[in-house]
């Protein structure tokens, strides 16, 4: 990859961190606990719970082995179905490599770019188990038409909610709309917990139960009372340093070996600061999407991401959308604004495409809607409150006077104003 700078870029962080997190960190530091394993760990995991609306929320290493873990709980066996959305990225299916399943990619609503009952329900069958699907950039997918045809079959949905935080669907929040939910806090998503992070929300007792195992060293195992202790053992004793069931009960039955995945305390501490300031994150993102949404109104055939009734946008992603009436090449449009210095980035490619999902008799007309989306009309743009006021401006300007290149003209005129492309110092 060519390394070049550009005056607008796509984020290397995607919140912003400051004195309050640089303070909570500190007070960690000197406070002489454990940087791992704490209380802070529990109490992050008890706000975010209250955020979402979930009972459960437990923190892991990262949205990755988030989604791991929540494909772990599904229990599949060879022969079993699994829906899947193709227009998110790999870590949200990846998982399933590792199980002799079929899955069924649906595709996405050419409006949102969201799975929907409609694509899903075609898919359904007696021996469909999960739906896994995201809501893509930050909208949230419609889920009470989705909800409405997986629980009367008893089909697990897991929410990947890596875009989502700060949206809202009908008064709820994604990672509470299904039966488990997995969530990002990788550097590059709406908070962070110092670079790597994920959170797993549950209703579900006995779930987060066995995530807690999973998570923390421990065998997902089924375990039963034992009349004959080892060694004489009546129980845990206190100077045991892991006490458990693996110490004084019978395993009957062992689904997987656990993991170290515990999310350390000082990412605990900035997860929660970040907590603090999602508010004002949010209202950076939505006005830096209000300025793209003015220039884009200006250009008939180009639409925006729609967002269902009800539901708010977190523009983790920023799409819009050339339709083939606009006159405008989707293409040299993006070569333009990554020429003239912002970041072009198409997410993402349709992962039934993928090489090792092609390996598995993927292919292309699998899903049309996702497949035109993005070889022909899909354009995702920086949008993230790292970005400056004065990038901001910039970005507007290039778009504009990119999107009136497209269509012959030296210049966009608006509002009274010329944007000249000249100034860019690139010849559109």
């Amino acid at each position: 990859m060519v390394d070049r700078s550009y005056q607008v870029s796509y984020p290397q962080r995607g919140s912003v961190l400051g004195e309050s997190e640089i303070a909570a960190v500190a007070r960690l530091v000197h406070s002489g606990n454990s940087l791992s394993q704490g209380w802070q760990r529990l109490e992050f995991e008890e706000r975010f719970g209250r955020h979402v609306g979930t009972p459960h929320a437990l923190s892991v290493t990262s949205g990755t082995v988030a989604l791991e873990i929540a494909i772990r709980l599904l229990g599949l066996r060879r022969g079993d179905e699994v829906i899947v959305t193709p227009q998110t990225y790999k870590a949200t299916i990846q998982p399933l490599l590792n199980y002799d399943v079929t899955v069924r990619f649906c595709d996405v609503d050419p409006r949102s770019l969201n799975a929907t009952a409609e694509t899903i329900e075609p898919l359904l069958t007696s021996r469909t188990r999960a739906v896994l699907l995201v809501h893509y950039g930050g909208v949230p997918c419609d889920m009470d038409g989705i909800t409405a045809l997986t629980r009367p079959r008893g089909i697990t949905v897991v929410e990947d909610c890596a875009h989502a935080i700060g949206s809202v669907y009908k008064g709820r929040r994604p990672g509470a709309l299904a039966d488990i939910g997995c969530f990002s806090f990788h550097s590059s998503k709406n908070i962070s917990t110092l670079g790597e992070g994920g959170m797993i929300t549950l209703t579900e007792p006995g779930l987060a139960e066995r995530v807690e195992r999973l998570r923390s060293n421990e065998a997902d195992a089924v375990y039963e009372e034992s009349l004959q202790p080892i060694g004489g053992w009546t129980g845990a004793q206190p100077w045991m340093m892991h006490p458990g069931p693996s110490f004084t009960h019978r395993c009957t039955a062992v689904r997987y070996g656990g993991t170290n995945a515990t999310l350390s305390e000082a990412g605990a501490v900035v997860g929660s600061a970040q907590l603090d300031r999602l508010p004002a994150l949010m209202a950076r993102r939505r006005l830096i999407a209000s300025r793209i949404d003015e220039v884009l109104a200006r250009f008939p055939g180009v639409s925006v991401q729609a967002v269902p009734p009800d539901a708010t946008h977190s523009y983790h992603l920023y799409t819009f959308f050339v339709e083939p009436e606009s006159g405008i090449d989707r293409d040299r449009l993006i070569d333009r604004l990554d020429a003239l210095g912002v970041q072009m980035q198409l997410r993402y490619f349709p992962l039934h495409l993928l090489a090792e999902w092609r390996a598995r008799g993927h292919g292309l007309g699998e899903c049309p809607v996702a497949e035109h989306s993005w070889f022909h009309r899909q354009v995702n743009l920086p949008c993230h409150p790292g970005l400056t006021d004065a990038q901001v401006d910039r970005m507007t300007d290039l778009l504009e006077a990119a999107l009136a290149g497209e269509r012959g003209k030296s210049g966009a005129t608006a509002a009274g104003r010329t944007v000249a492309v000249e100034s860019a110092g690139v010849s559109l």
